[in-house]
């Protein structure tokens, strides 16, 4: 079998960022990682942009600037800014009720429920109380209609609990409410397509030879279903419904646009469109948000124990903010944002510094955000900027 040297990470990397470039490399030479991609932008230019390792779990295809892969809950991060472009506009009001936009939605008492309760995670709505599979997520009317009909399982606005596969669904049917465009084709019209970002909610066909392949974590899950309460908000989300990593390489799941789980990109393209928040709304002339929105991302909307994650979590508007125990991966300051993916994809946004830090990699690990290996490399950046 082959082995990787650090002979096969390619990019750019600023002299100041040496070490941060070392790190990368010896974690794909030992092993750490199979492929990956980092990225860090200043001022909406890239200062590292490296990738390297392999895009397949028998090591025949390089991982190359070419490839991308799904990035499950990074994908959260760009529904939130499709979301954020409307509210720029004037056509999404934050502190509107859902149903001012969905009227169905307000059925079973959610007619409280407001916009930034769901970007924030604290609508009350974490899944489906019906069983669903995952071929029923990519049925966008059947999954919607479900969601509109069923109740809160707390009051809206308590508390939050993590929307961990239908986040991108109450964003995207509230978008398309608005647009009549599904949040896939609206992200790629009004965000990717004006910044050049090429990353997708929902993968056409013709871009399927791209896709890293990824592999699976060794590890058993850190959550099994006997270790929760038949009924409980933690089961209904984690196994309602039930993961199937092998529908993940379908065509249907891939195509579908879910914007909580089905993004499809790499390290340079997901900081090129964070950018856009980090350096004031604009990059390369291309003005998507005002300082004014982007101020509301750190409007502390929740902080305290998740009702389905089961760990503290401090949540602004579509992105969590540093807080205990997470601020052991993301420096803390009043300015910073960010969340990742299952299996330790993740992004810093650093609106003081005007910087993002991006990972993504196709060696999953059983981390729900974050996890040791990208909390080095996040270190190591601020490690780079402290020394400069």
């Amino acid at each position: 079998m082959p082995s990787v040297s650090p002979a096969h990470v390619q990019g750019v990397c600023a002299p100041r960022f040496e070490p941060l470039r070392q790190l990368f490399a010896s974690n794909i030479t030992n092993g750490v990682d199979l492929g990956a991609s980092l990225a860090v932008t200043v001022d909406g230019e890239f200062v590292v942009d490296l990738c390297g390792g392999w895009a397949d779990v028998e090591r025949t295809r390089a991982w190359g600037p070419e490839t991308i892969t799904l990035v499950f809950s990074t994908t959260k991060m760009m529904a939130a800014l499709a979301a954020l472009v409307l509210v720029d506009r004037g056509e999404l009001d934050l502190d509107a009720p859902v149903a001012h936009y969905w009227p169905e939605f307000a059925a079973q008492g959610k007619g409280g429920v407001l916009v930034r309760h769901v970007l924030a995670h604290t609508s009350g709505v974490p899944g489906w109380e019906q069983p669903v599979t995952m071929q029923d997520l990519c049925d966008w009317d059947k999954s919607t209609s479900l969601l509109a009909a069923q109740a809160p399982w707390w009051e809206p606005g308590t508390a939050s609990g993590y929307q961990m596969r239908n986040h991108g669904h109450l964003i995207g049917e509230i978008v398309r409410r608005i647009t009549g465009d599904k949040l896939g084709a609206f992200y790629a019209r009004e965000v990717a397509a004006p910044l050049g970002v090429d990353f997708r909610i929902g993968l056409p066909a013709s871009k399927f030879a791209r896709v890293a392949q990824h592999e699976l974590p060794s590890a058993p899950p850190r959550i099994t279903p006997d270790m929760l309460p038949p009924g409980s908000i933690p089961a209904k989300v984690f196994f309602n419904p039930v993961e199937d990593p092998g529908f993940r390489e379908s065509a249907t799941y891939r195509q579908a646009e879910l914007g909580a789980m089905n993004g499809f990109g790499n390290a340079h393209s997901v900081s090129r469109a964070l950018s856009v928040l980090a350096n004031g709304g604009e990059v390369d002339g291309v003005k998507l948000l005002s300082a004014k929105t982007i101020s509301r991302i750190f409007e502390r909307q929740s902080q305290g124990v998740d009702r389905v994650l089961g760990f503290p979590l401090s949540w602004g508007i579509g992105y969590a903010l540093p807080a205990p125990p997470l601020d052991t991966l993301v420096p803390a300051g009043s300015q910073v944002c960010f969340w990742g993916g299952y299996g330790g994809s993740m992004t810093v946004i650093d609106v003081g510094r005007r910087m993002t830090i991006s990972f993504v990699m196709n060696k999953l690990q059983q981390d729900i955000i974050g996890g040791p290996r990208v909390g080095a490399l996040v270190a190591a950046a601020y490690a780079c900027v402290a020394a400069t």
